[in-house]
């Protein structure tokens, strides 16, 4: 009987060797994932922040693309011009951009202080942004309706400089539709 025993001790004892190399090879794969995980974290906090500074590049270059065409119109139209931002901001997991009016340092809702015309203003030049961004080039002509049917008419002629000289430094052809006469330009053509 003690041969038996002696022999159940050493197969118990040669299973327990073996359960232990396994959990031993176990724990080394499991170590050697951990480290490859971590460094795998590592590269996407890595590629993670690469993203962001492209992401905040590409958003300020568009701003100040935006912004600088905005604000040059409202300037040349208005005496106290309102300047314009446009403003990203993280929501529901994605970045969105929000256009913004100010003056004095002081976000101001332009309808509320001061009419449409600064809207028709905006309108315009945001257009106008978005054709000069557009890659490839695409021809720069633009058609308009009635774009400035809210500018006062003390305006009316600041708007046509505008057009004029938009036309001249950006290279942009304006084909304007309009009853208004101050805002005549250019080669004009009368239907009616």
């Amino acid at each position: 009987m003690t041969i038996w025993r002696a022999s159940a001790w050493r197969k118990q004892a040669d299973r327990l060797v073996a359960e232990r190399t396994a959990v031993a090879a176990g724990l080394r794969q499991a170590r050697s994932a951990v480290i490859a995980g971590e460094a795998a974290l590592d590269a996407a906090d890595e590629a993670q922040q690469i993203v962001q500074l492209v992401a905040k590049t590409v958003q300020e270059t568009a701003h100040d693309r935006i912004a600088g065409v905005v604000t040059r119109c409202l300037a040349a139209v208005f005496d106290e011009p309102y300047e314009f931002h446009v403003r990203f901001e993280q929501a529901r997991g994605r970045t969105e951009a929000r256009l913004v009016f100010s003056r004095e340092g002081m976000e101001v809702n332009p309808i509320d202080a001061s009419g449409g015309g600064v809207v028709d203003v905006a309108a315009f030049a945001l257009r106008i942004s978005c054709l000069m961004l557009t890659r490839p080039a695409s021809r720069r002509v633009v058609i308009l309706d009635e774009p400035f049917k809210f500018v006062s008419a003390d305006r009316r002629d600041r708007v046509r400089a505008m057009l004029l000289g938009l036309a001249a430094d950006l290279g942009v052809q304006f084909i304007v539709v309009t009853h208004i006469d101050e805002l005549r330009c250019g080669r004009i053509i009368d239907i009616g």
